[in-house]
Order: structure tokens, then C-alpha cells, then sequence
């Protein structure tokens, strides 16, 4: 910022102190709203991520297969130098293993959407002002949709995409949400994990520790009661 009214920084923070200041009133933010969407961006995206790379690297430790395997795509793109934008968008296989850990440890267990008007869902007709409550985690389990090896951790099972890894089932593969409601940081934390991990692989062989004690609990997130015990091995 150099000093001016109008030089707030093209952002997400100068985008909201620039709707704080919008001279109309009715699409101006108040600073109520703006410290609220910090909070939110901040707890939340932090929250959502950090959770994602502990399950990968849970899941990573525990299937080494397919750690070799996304370490050696890391190292065929990047070798030892910092993992770029471009690179990143090339890693299919990490995409692969991010997908399918989304799918079996999804950060957030419920999601809630306010009916605001009289709608038929289906053979539902729902009344305006209820809420609806989707789970992602109980359909990313369920067999009938992922096939009877649901429970397992197989990346490969989005190998033709997300459509075609269930069995032609809509909408059944939300981390995020879906539709023009989704969390708005579905892709900055997929491109956060990807370096984090990216980063990790170059430098290290790593399994589960054996004082490890498997706990996923809800915390906001899902995440691990006890942390993620590794042992690390340089490469």
C-alpha cells in the first residue's frame, strides 16, 4: 500500500478493505463482516489443509507403494528444485492420492443448506425456512456407490476421473460441497497439500510409527486425536 484511499491491494484482504469503502452503500461490507471472513478464510482454509496432509501422510506411511510412486512422479517433474505452479497442475498421480484421501477422511463431516423456498427434491417436496443436512462422509463410505472395497484406501479408483470412480452415482464425491456453494478454496488447498507433499517426498522416505493410535475425531475437522506418529527417513 502507498498511502491512497484506493490502493488496497488486489488480494483477498485489499479486496475486502475495498468493499468496506465502496462508496454504495448497500454493497458496501461492514468491518463486522470483513474481520468475520479473516476469521473464516484463516481458521478455516488452515484447518482444511492441514488435516488433508495429515491423512495423506497417514495414508502414505501406511500404503508405501504408492508413496514410491507419487515420489518418484515428484522427482521425475521437479528433481530436487522447489515445486512450481506448472509442475503442480502435472501431478497425476498426487492427484490421485489426494482425491482418495478426501474421499475417506473428508475434512468436514455434515454439510447444512437453508431451504429459503417451497421445493420438490426428488419424491421430497420440501417446505421454505428447514434446513438440510448432506454427509459427505457417510456417502464417501458407502459401498453401494464405491463398490464393496470402499473402505479401502485404491487412489486408482479415480484414474478416469472423478465421474467414473463410483458406480454412476451423481454427486457423490463432495470434500468441498458442490455447486455454486462449494468452499471457494476447494483448489488452494489441493495446491497446498500437493507442494507440502511434493516438498516432503523429495527429501524423505517416511512409515507410521508404531506407537501410533488410529483416532479420527471431529474437531471443526476431521482429524487425528493423537497427531500422526512418523518416522522419518533422509534420502
Amino acid at each position: 500500500m502507498t498511502g491512497e484511499l484506493d490502493s488496497f491491494g488486489s488480494d483477498f484482504l485489499g479486496s475486502l478493505i475495498k468493499a468496506n469503502h465502496d462508496a454504495e452503500e448497500k454493497t458496501r461490507i461492514s468491518v463486522e463482516d470483513l474481520i468475520d471472513e479473516c476469521k473464516t478464510f484463516y481458521i478455516a482454509g488452515q484447518e482444511t489443509t492441514n488435516t488433508l496432509l495429515a491423512w495423506t501422510t497417514f495414508l502414505l506411511a501406511t500404503h508405501t507403494d504408492w508413496q514410491d510412486k507419487a515420489r518418484k512422479e515428484v522427482l521425475d517433474l521437479f528433481g530436487q528444485e522447489t515445486p512450481n505452479s506448472e509442475g503442480i497442475s502435472r501431478l497425476k498421480t498426487m492427484s490421485l492420492i489426494i482425491n482418495e484421501t478426501l474421499r475417506l477422511y473428508c475434512p468436514v463431516v455434515n454439510l447444512m443448506r437453508r431451504v429459503t423456498r417451497k421445493v420438490r427434491l426428488g419424491k421430497f417436496i420440501l417446505p421454505a425456512n428447514v434446513n438440510v443436512i448432506t454427509s459427505p462422509l457417510a456417502l464417501h463410505h458407502n459401498p453401494e456407490i464405491w463398490g464393496p472395497d470402499a473402505h479401502l484406501f485404491k487412489p486408482e479408483r479415480f484414474a478416469e476421473g472423478v465421474a467414473k470412480a463410483t458406480n454412476n452415482t451423481n454427486m457423490a464425491f463432495f470434500p468441498f460441497g458442490f455447486g455454486p456453494r462449494a468452499c471457494v478454496g476447494l483448489s488452494f488447498a489441493s495446491h497446498e497439500a500437493k507442494i507440502g507433499m511434493s516438498m516432503i517426498l523429495q527429501r524423505y522416505k517416511f512409515t507410521l510409527s508404531p506407537s501410533y493410535v488410529h483416532s479420527p475425531v471431529q474437531l471443526l475437522t476431521v482429524r487425528p486425536e493423537h497427531g500422526i506418529q512418523i518416522v522419518l527417513h533422509k534420502i
